[in-house]
């Protein structure tokens, strides 16, 4: 679908519409005006950092990696010699017992405790002492006292040193290359030492594991020992307390005539348990007689009929009932004075006496079952109470009879438990026995485990670019300047109109090579009017695009009356004046340029005139306003208002009446007015006109205005409600990474230009 031309215009100008920009339509514009990419997404974006200092990252990688392969190259050879050793659990499965010193226990978790225990022995300063003495360290030079040194008699646990220097040394060697891990999931102990000596590393090795066994071995034995002594004397004494608690035992039967207390004993208590059921058995009945000899007292046939199945009751009921039936027909058939009805009387009455007597004869019997069933229950409970009372004058004299007897079964146990731990300790000690095995010797290692220089150099390769890649982007986040469009455009709130490339980029010679000082010394001579000299550069390229933009910035009516103005001094607000009133003398416009500098002017001096009239007679009213503007020689359409001499007040002069009233004379004169004013941040003339013009346009140096400057002088223009139509990045460089799409593109169009000045060039 086709965009109607008026509304794709209109969406132009509203993207650079000062106040009020649109930084997503504004940067798809820029992007495709001036080849830039819009902002990518992704790792991208990050590229042109990586670019711009590609030489930082290179360096970096240079220097660690050089500093790494020297410390590698200078470090002395280490070598690692390995020994592994298995620890089972203790005991002795030939006599099926422990050792005394065993610690640990029956699952997992217990023996790793135990695992974890022996190897802090294996570090313990007793085992490297001994492992020094084996290897004879102390008659090495390197561990050698001044003091007179003992002679070794080859043992490995002879007494202590002499010196305590000498001591700490050996120690510190021993420990300071021992490593001790255990291999995870198994009962195998690793032990590492390092050494710069191969065969010295081996031996260490083998002698801490030696030394090791040798001393579980003899822990062991003493253990053993010291058991057995200890054994034998607990002995005599349990065997001394055993024949006295067993006097003590017939004794105190002979006293109570105790024989044969366990069959009494179990004679009598079966008894009471017997007596015990059948209390419980009365006390049952006598409650189920009670309850029926209370329910016989109610005086209801219904109830008493259901407490004995013998009884009449049932049968006297249903006649008494049939009786009664027969009375109710009678009594409506026949009447009550008739001999049937009262006959039918008379023998109910005889029913409800049989019923009653009935009902008699049964509470009776009820009432005496109840009565023998509560008498069975007392003597029973009279019965059991005698019972309790002989069991427990049994129980008395039995307390004391077995607890002398339990005494007497314990100190018989414990002597022969304390016999039997005997025989087996000495048995043991005997025996050679140990639950720790060599699983591999050390073997002499045959090529260094340290410095690995290809690995360092791998490692400092991988280093030394995380490190330049960091500090490039550090020196990036300390990068306090603004460098691209895009930067200009965030800071700022405002689109920016253009992209003026750096002088250095003017005329590159085809085959020439020009050094860098005399490149910009020629640049600087011509950049003021290089769209004028040399209209087919990149550069003036850059100020046409700009004028293209200036034009289209407000819908109908471009502005007139443009000021421009910078952050600091020094950022090519003066070149941006004159390129860009020439472009728009160029094409076929009446272009007044104004220098509004008056504190450091320079227009006069670029177009070689007389500094003694200009702004400053003007507004001081030595001079008329067309007696002091001039034409520019070879530039039709272009006239030039120097600044004049240096007022001692400019701000006062800048923001009279007079140059209100200037401005807006020029306005209908001219179809453009560009007025060249001083550094917003350093002095008040740029603010003061900015009220009174149409448009400000706002420079700043690529690389140079620092983002504070431009975020400061954006807001002084915004406290006076200056219409900023945009900014405009100046002296940047295409080559940057930061430019590297816009060079590109660029590059496409202004290589003929190139071609064309270069061949006039040479002809000239």
């Amino acid at each position: 679908m086709k965009m109607d031309p008026q509304t794709s215009l209109q969406r132009v100008r509203d993207s650079i519409r000062p106040y009020e920009p649109d930084p997503v339509v504004f940067g798809k514009l820029y992007a495709q005006s001036y080849g830039l990419p819009a902002q990518e997404n992704g790792i991208l974006q990050y590229w042109p950092v990586l670019r711009k200092h590609r030489w930082t990252i290179l360096a970096t990688v240079v220097i660690v990696v050089t500093l790494t392969a020297i410390v590698s190259l200078r470090t002395t050879p280490i070598y690692v010699a390995v020994g592994r050793i298995a620890i089972n659990r203790e005991g002795n499965p030939l006599i099926g017992i422990k050792n005394a010193n065993d610690a640990s226990g029956d699952d997992d978790t217990d023996y790793s405790e135990t695992l974890e225990t022996q190897i802090k022995i294996l570090q313990s300063d007793n085992i490297a002492m001994a492992v020094a003495r084996a290897l004879q360290l102390d008659k090495n030079p390197a561990f050698a006292s001044k003091a007179k040194k003992d002679a070794a008699d080859g043992s490995l646990l002879q007494a202590p040193t002499a010196d305590p220097l000498q001591e700490a040394a050996m120690l510190g060697y021993v420990h300071g290359g021992l490593r001790i891990t255990q291999i995870p999931k198994t009962r195998i102990l690793e032990i590492r030492f390092t050494s710069p000596d191969p065969q010295m590393a081996a031996r260490v090795v083998n002698t801490v594991m030696n030394v090791y066994i040798e001393q579980n071995f003899k822990t062991k034995f003493e253990s053993a020992m010291q058991t057995s002594d200890w054994l034998s004397k607990q002995l005599a004494d349990l065997q001394l307390k055993v024949e006295t608690s067993q006097e003590k035992l017939v004794r105190y039967q002979k006293e109570h005539g105790i024989l044969g207390l366990d069959e009494k004993q179990n004679i009598v208590t079966e008894k009471l348990d017997e007596m015990n059921k059948e209390l419980i058995s009365a006390e049952g009945d006598r409650i189920q007689k009670e309850s029926r000899y209370r329910l016989s007292t109610s005086g209801s046939p219904d109830l008493l009929s259901n407490l004995d199945s013998t009884s009449l009751l049932p049968t006297l009921r249903a006649k008494q009932a049939d009786l009664k039936t027969q009375i109710a027909q009678s009594e409506v058939q026949l009447g009550p004075a008739h001999p049937r009805f009262i006959e039918l009387n008379r023998q109910l009455r005889q029913v409800d006496n049989s019923i009653q007597g009935e009902m008699d004869k049964l509470a009776g019997k009820l009432k005496s079952d109840y009565l023998a069933a509560a008498a069975r229950e007392k003597m029973l409970r009279e019965a059991m109470e005698q019972q309790k009372t002989e069991a427990n004058k049994l129980n008395e004299s039995a307390i004391e009879y077995t607890l002398i007897k339990r005494d007497v079964d314990s100190n018989r146990q414990l002597y022969e438990g304390l016999l039997q731990k005997l025989k087996e300790a000495s048995v043991t000690a005997g025996l050679k026995t140990s639950n720790i095995r060599v699983v591999d010797m050390a073997r002499v290692p045959l090529s260094p485990s340290a410095p690995d220089t290809h690995r360092n150099i791998m490692l400092a390769l991988g280093i030394g670019l995380m490190g330049g890649l960091v500090l490039a982007f550090v020196l990036e986040a300390l990068d306090n300047t603004v460098r691209t469009p895009e930067q200009a455009q965030a800071i700022s709130a405002i689109p920016v109109l253009g992209i003026i490339p750096a002088s250095s980029h003017v005329l590159p010679i085809r085959g020439k090579r020009m050094r860098t000082a005399e490149l910009l010394e020629g640049a600087e001579k011509s950049l003021e009017l290089v769209t004028y000299r040399k209209p087919k550069s990149e550069i003036s390229e850059s100020y046409r695009a700009l004028r293209t933009s200036i034009l289209l910035s407000s819908l109908g009516h471009p502005p007139k009356v443009i000021l421009v103005t910078s952050a600091l001094p020094q950022e090519g607000k003066t070149t941006t004046s004159v390129n860009t009133a020439v472009v728009l003398a160029q094409k076929g416009s009446r272009v007044l340029l104004v220098d509004g500098d008056l504190r450091r002017p320079s227009l006069h001096k670029l177009f070689h005139m007389r500094p003694k009239v200009g702004l400053s007679t003007v507004l001081t009213g030595s001079s008329t306003a067309e007696e002091t503007i001039t034409p520019a020689p070879n530039l039709p359409g272009l006239f030039l208002l120097p600044a004049g001499p240096a007022p001692p007040h400019p701000a006062e002069l800048l923001g009279s009446t007079l140059m209100k009233e200037l401005i807006v004379q020029w306005r209908s004169q001219y179809d453009h007015v560009i007025i060249d004013s001083p550094p917003a941040l350093s002095v008040t003339d740029a603010v003061l006109l900015s009220v009174d013009v149409d448009s400000v346009l706002l420079v700043i140096r690529s690389g140079n205005t620092t983002k504070a400057a431009l975020r400061r002088s954006r807001e002084l223009l915004a406290q006076v409600n200056a219409r900023v139509m945009g900014t405009v990045v100046n002296a940047v460089d295409v080559n940057s990474p930061d430019y590297y799409h816009y060079y590109y593109y660029g590059s496409k169009y202004g290589g003929y230009g190139r071609y064309q000045e270069e061949t006039a060039a040479k002809e000239s």
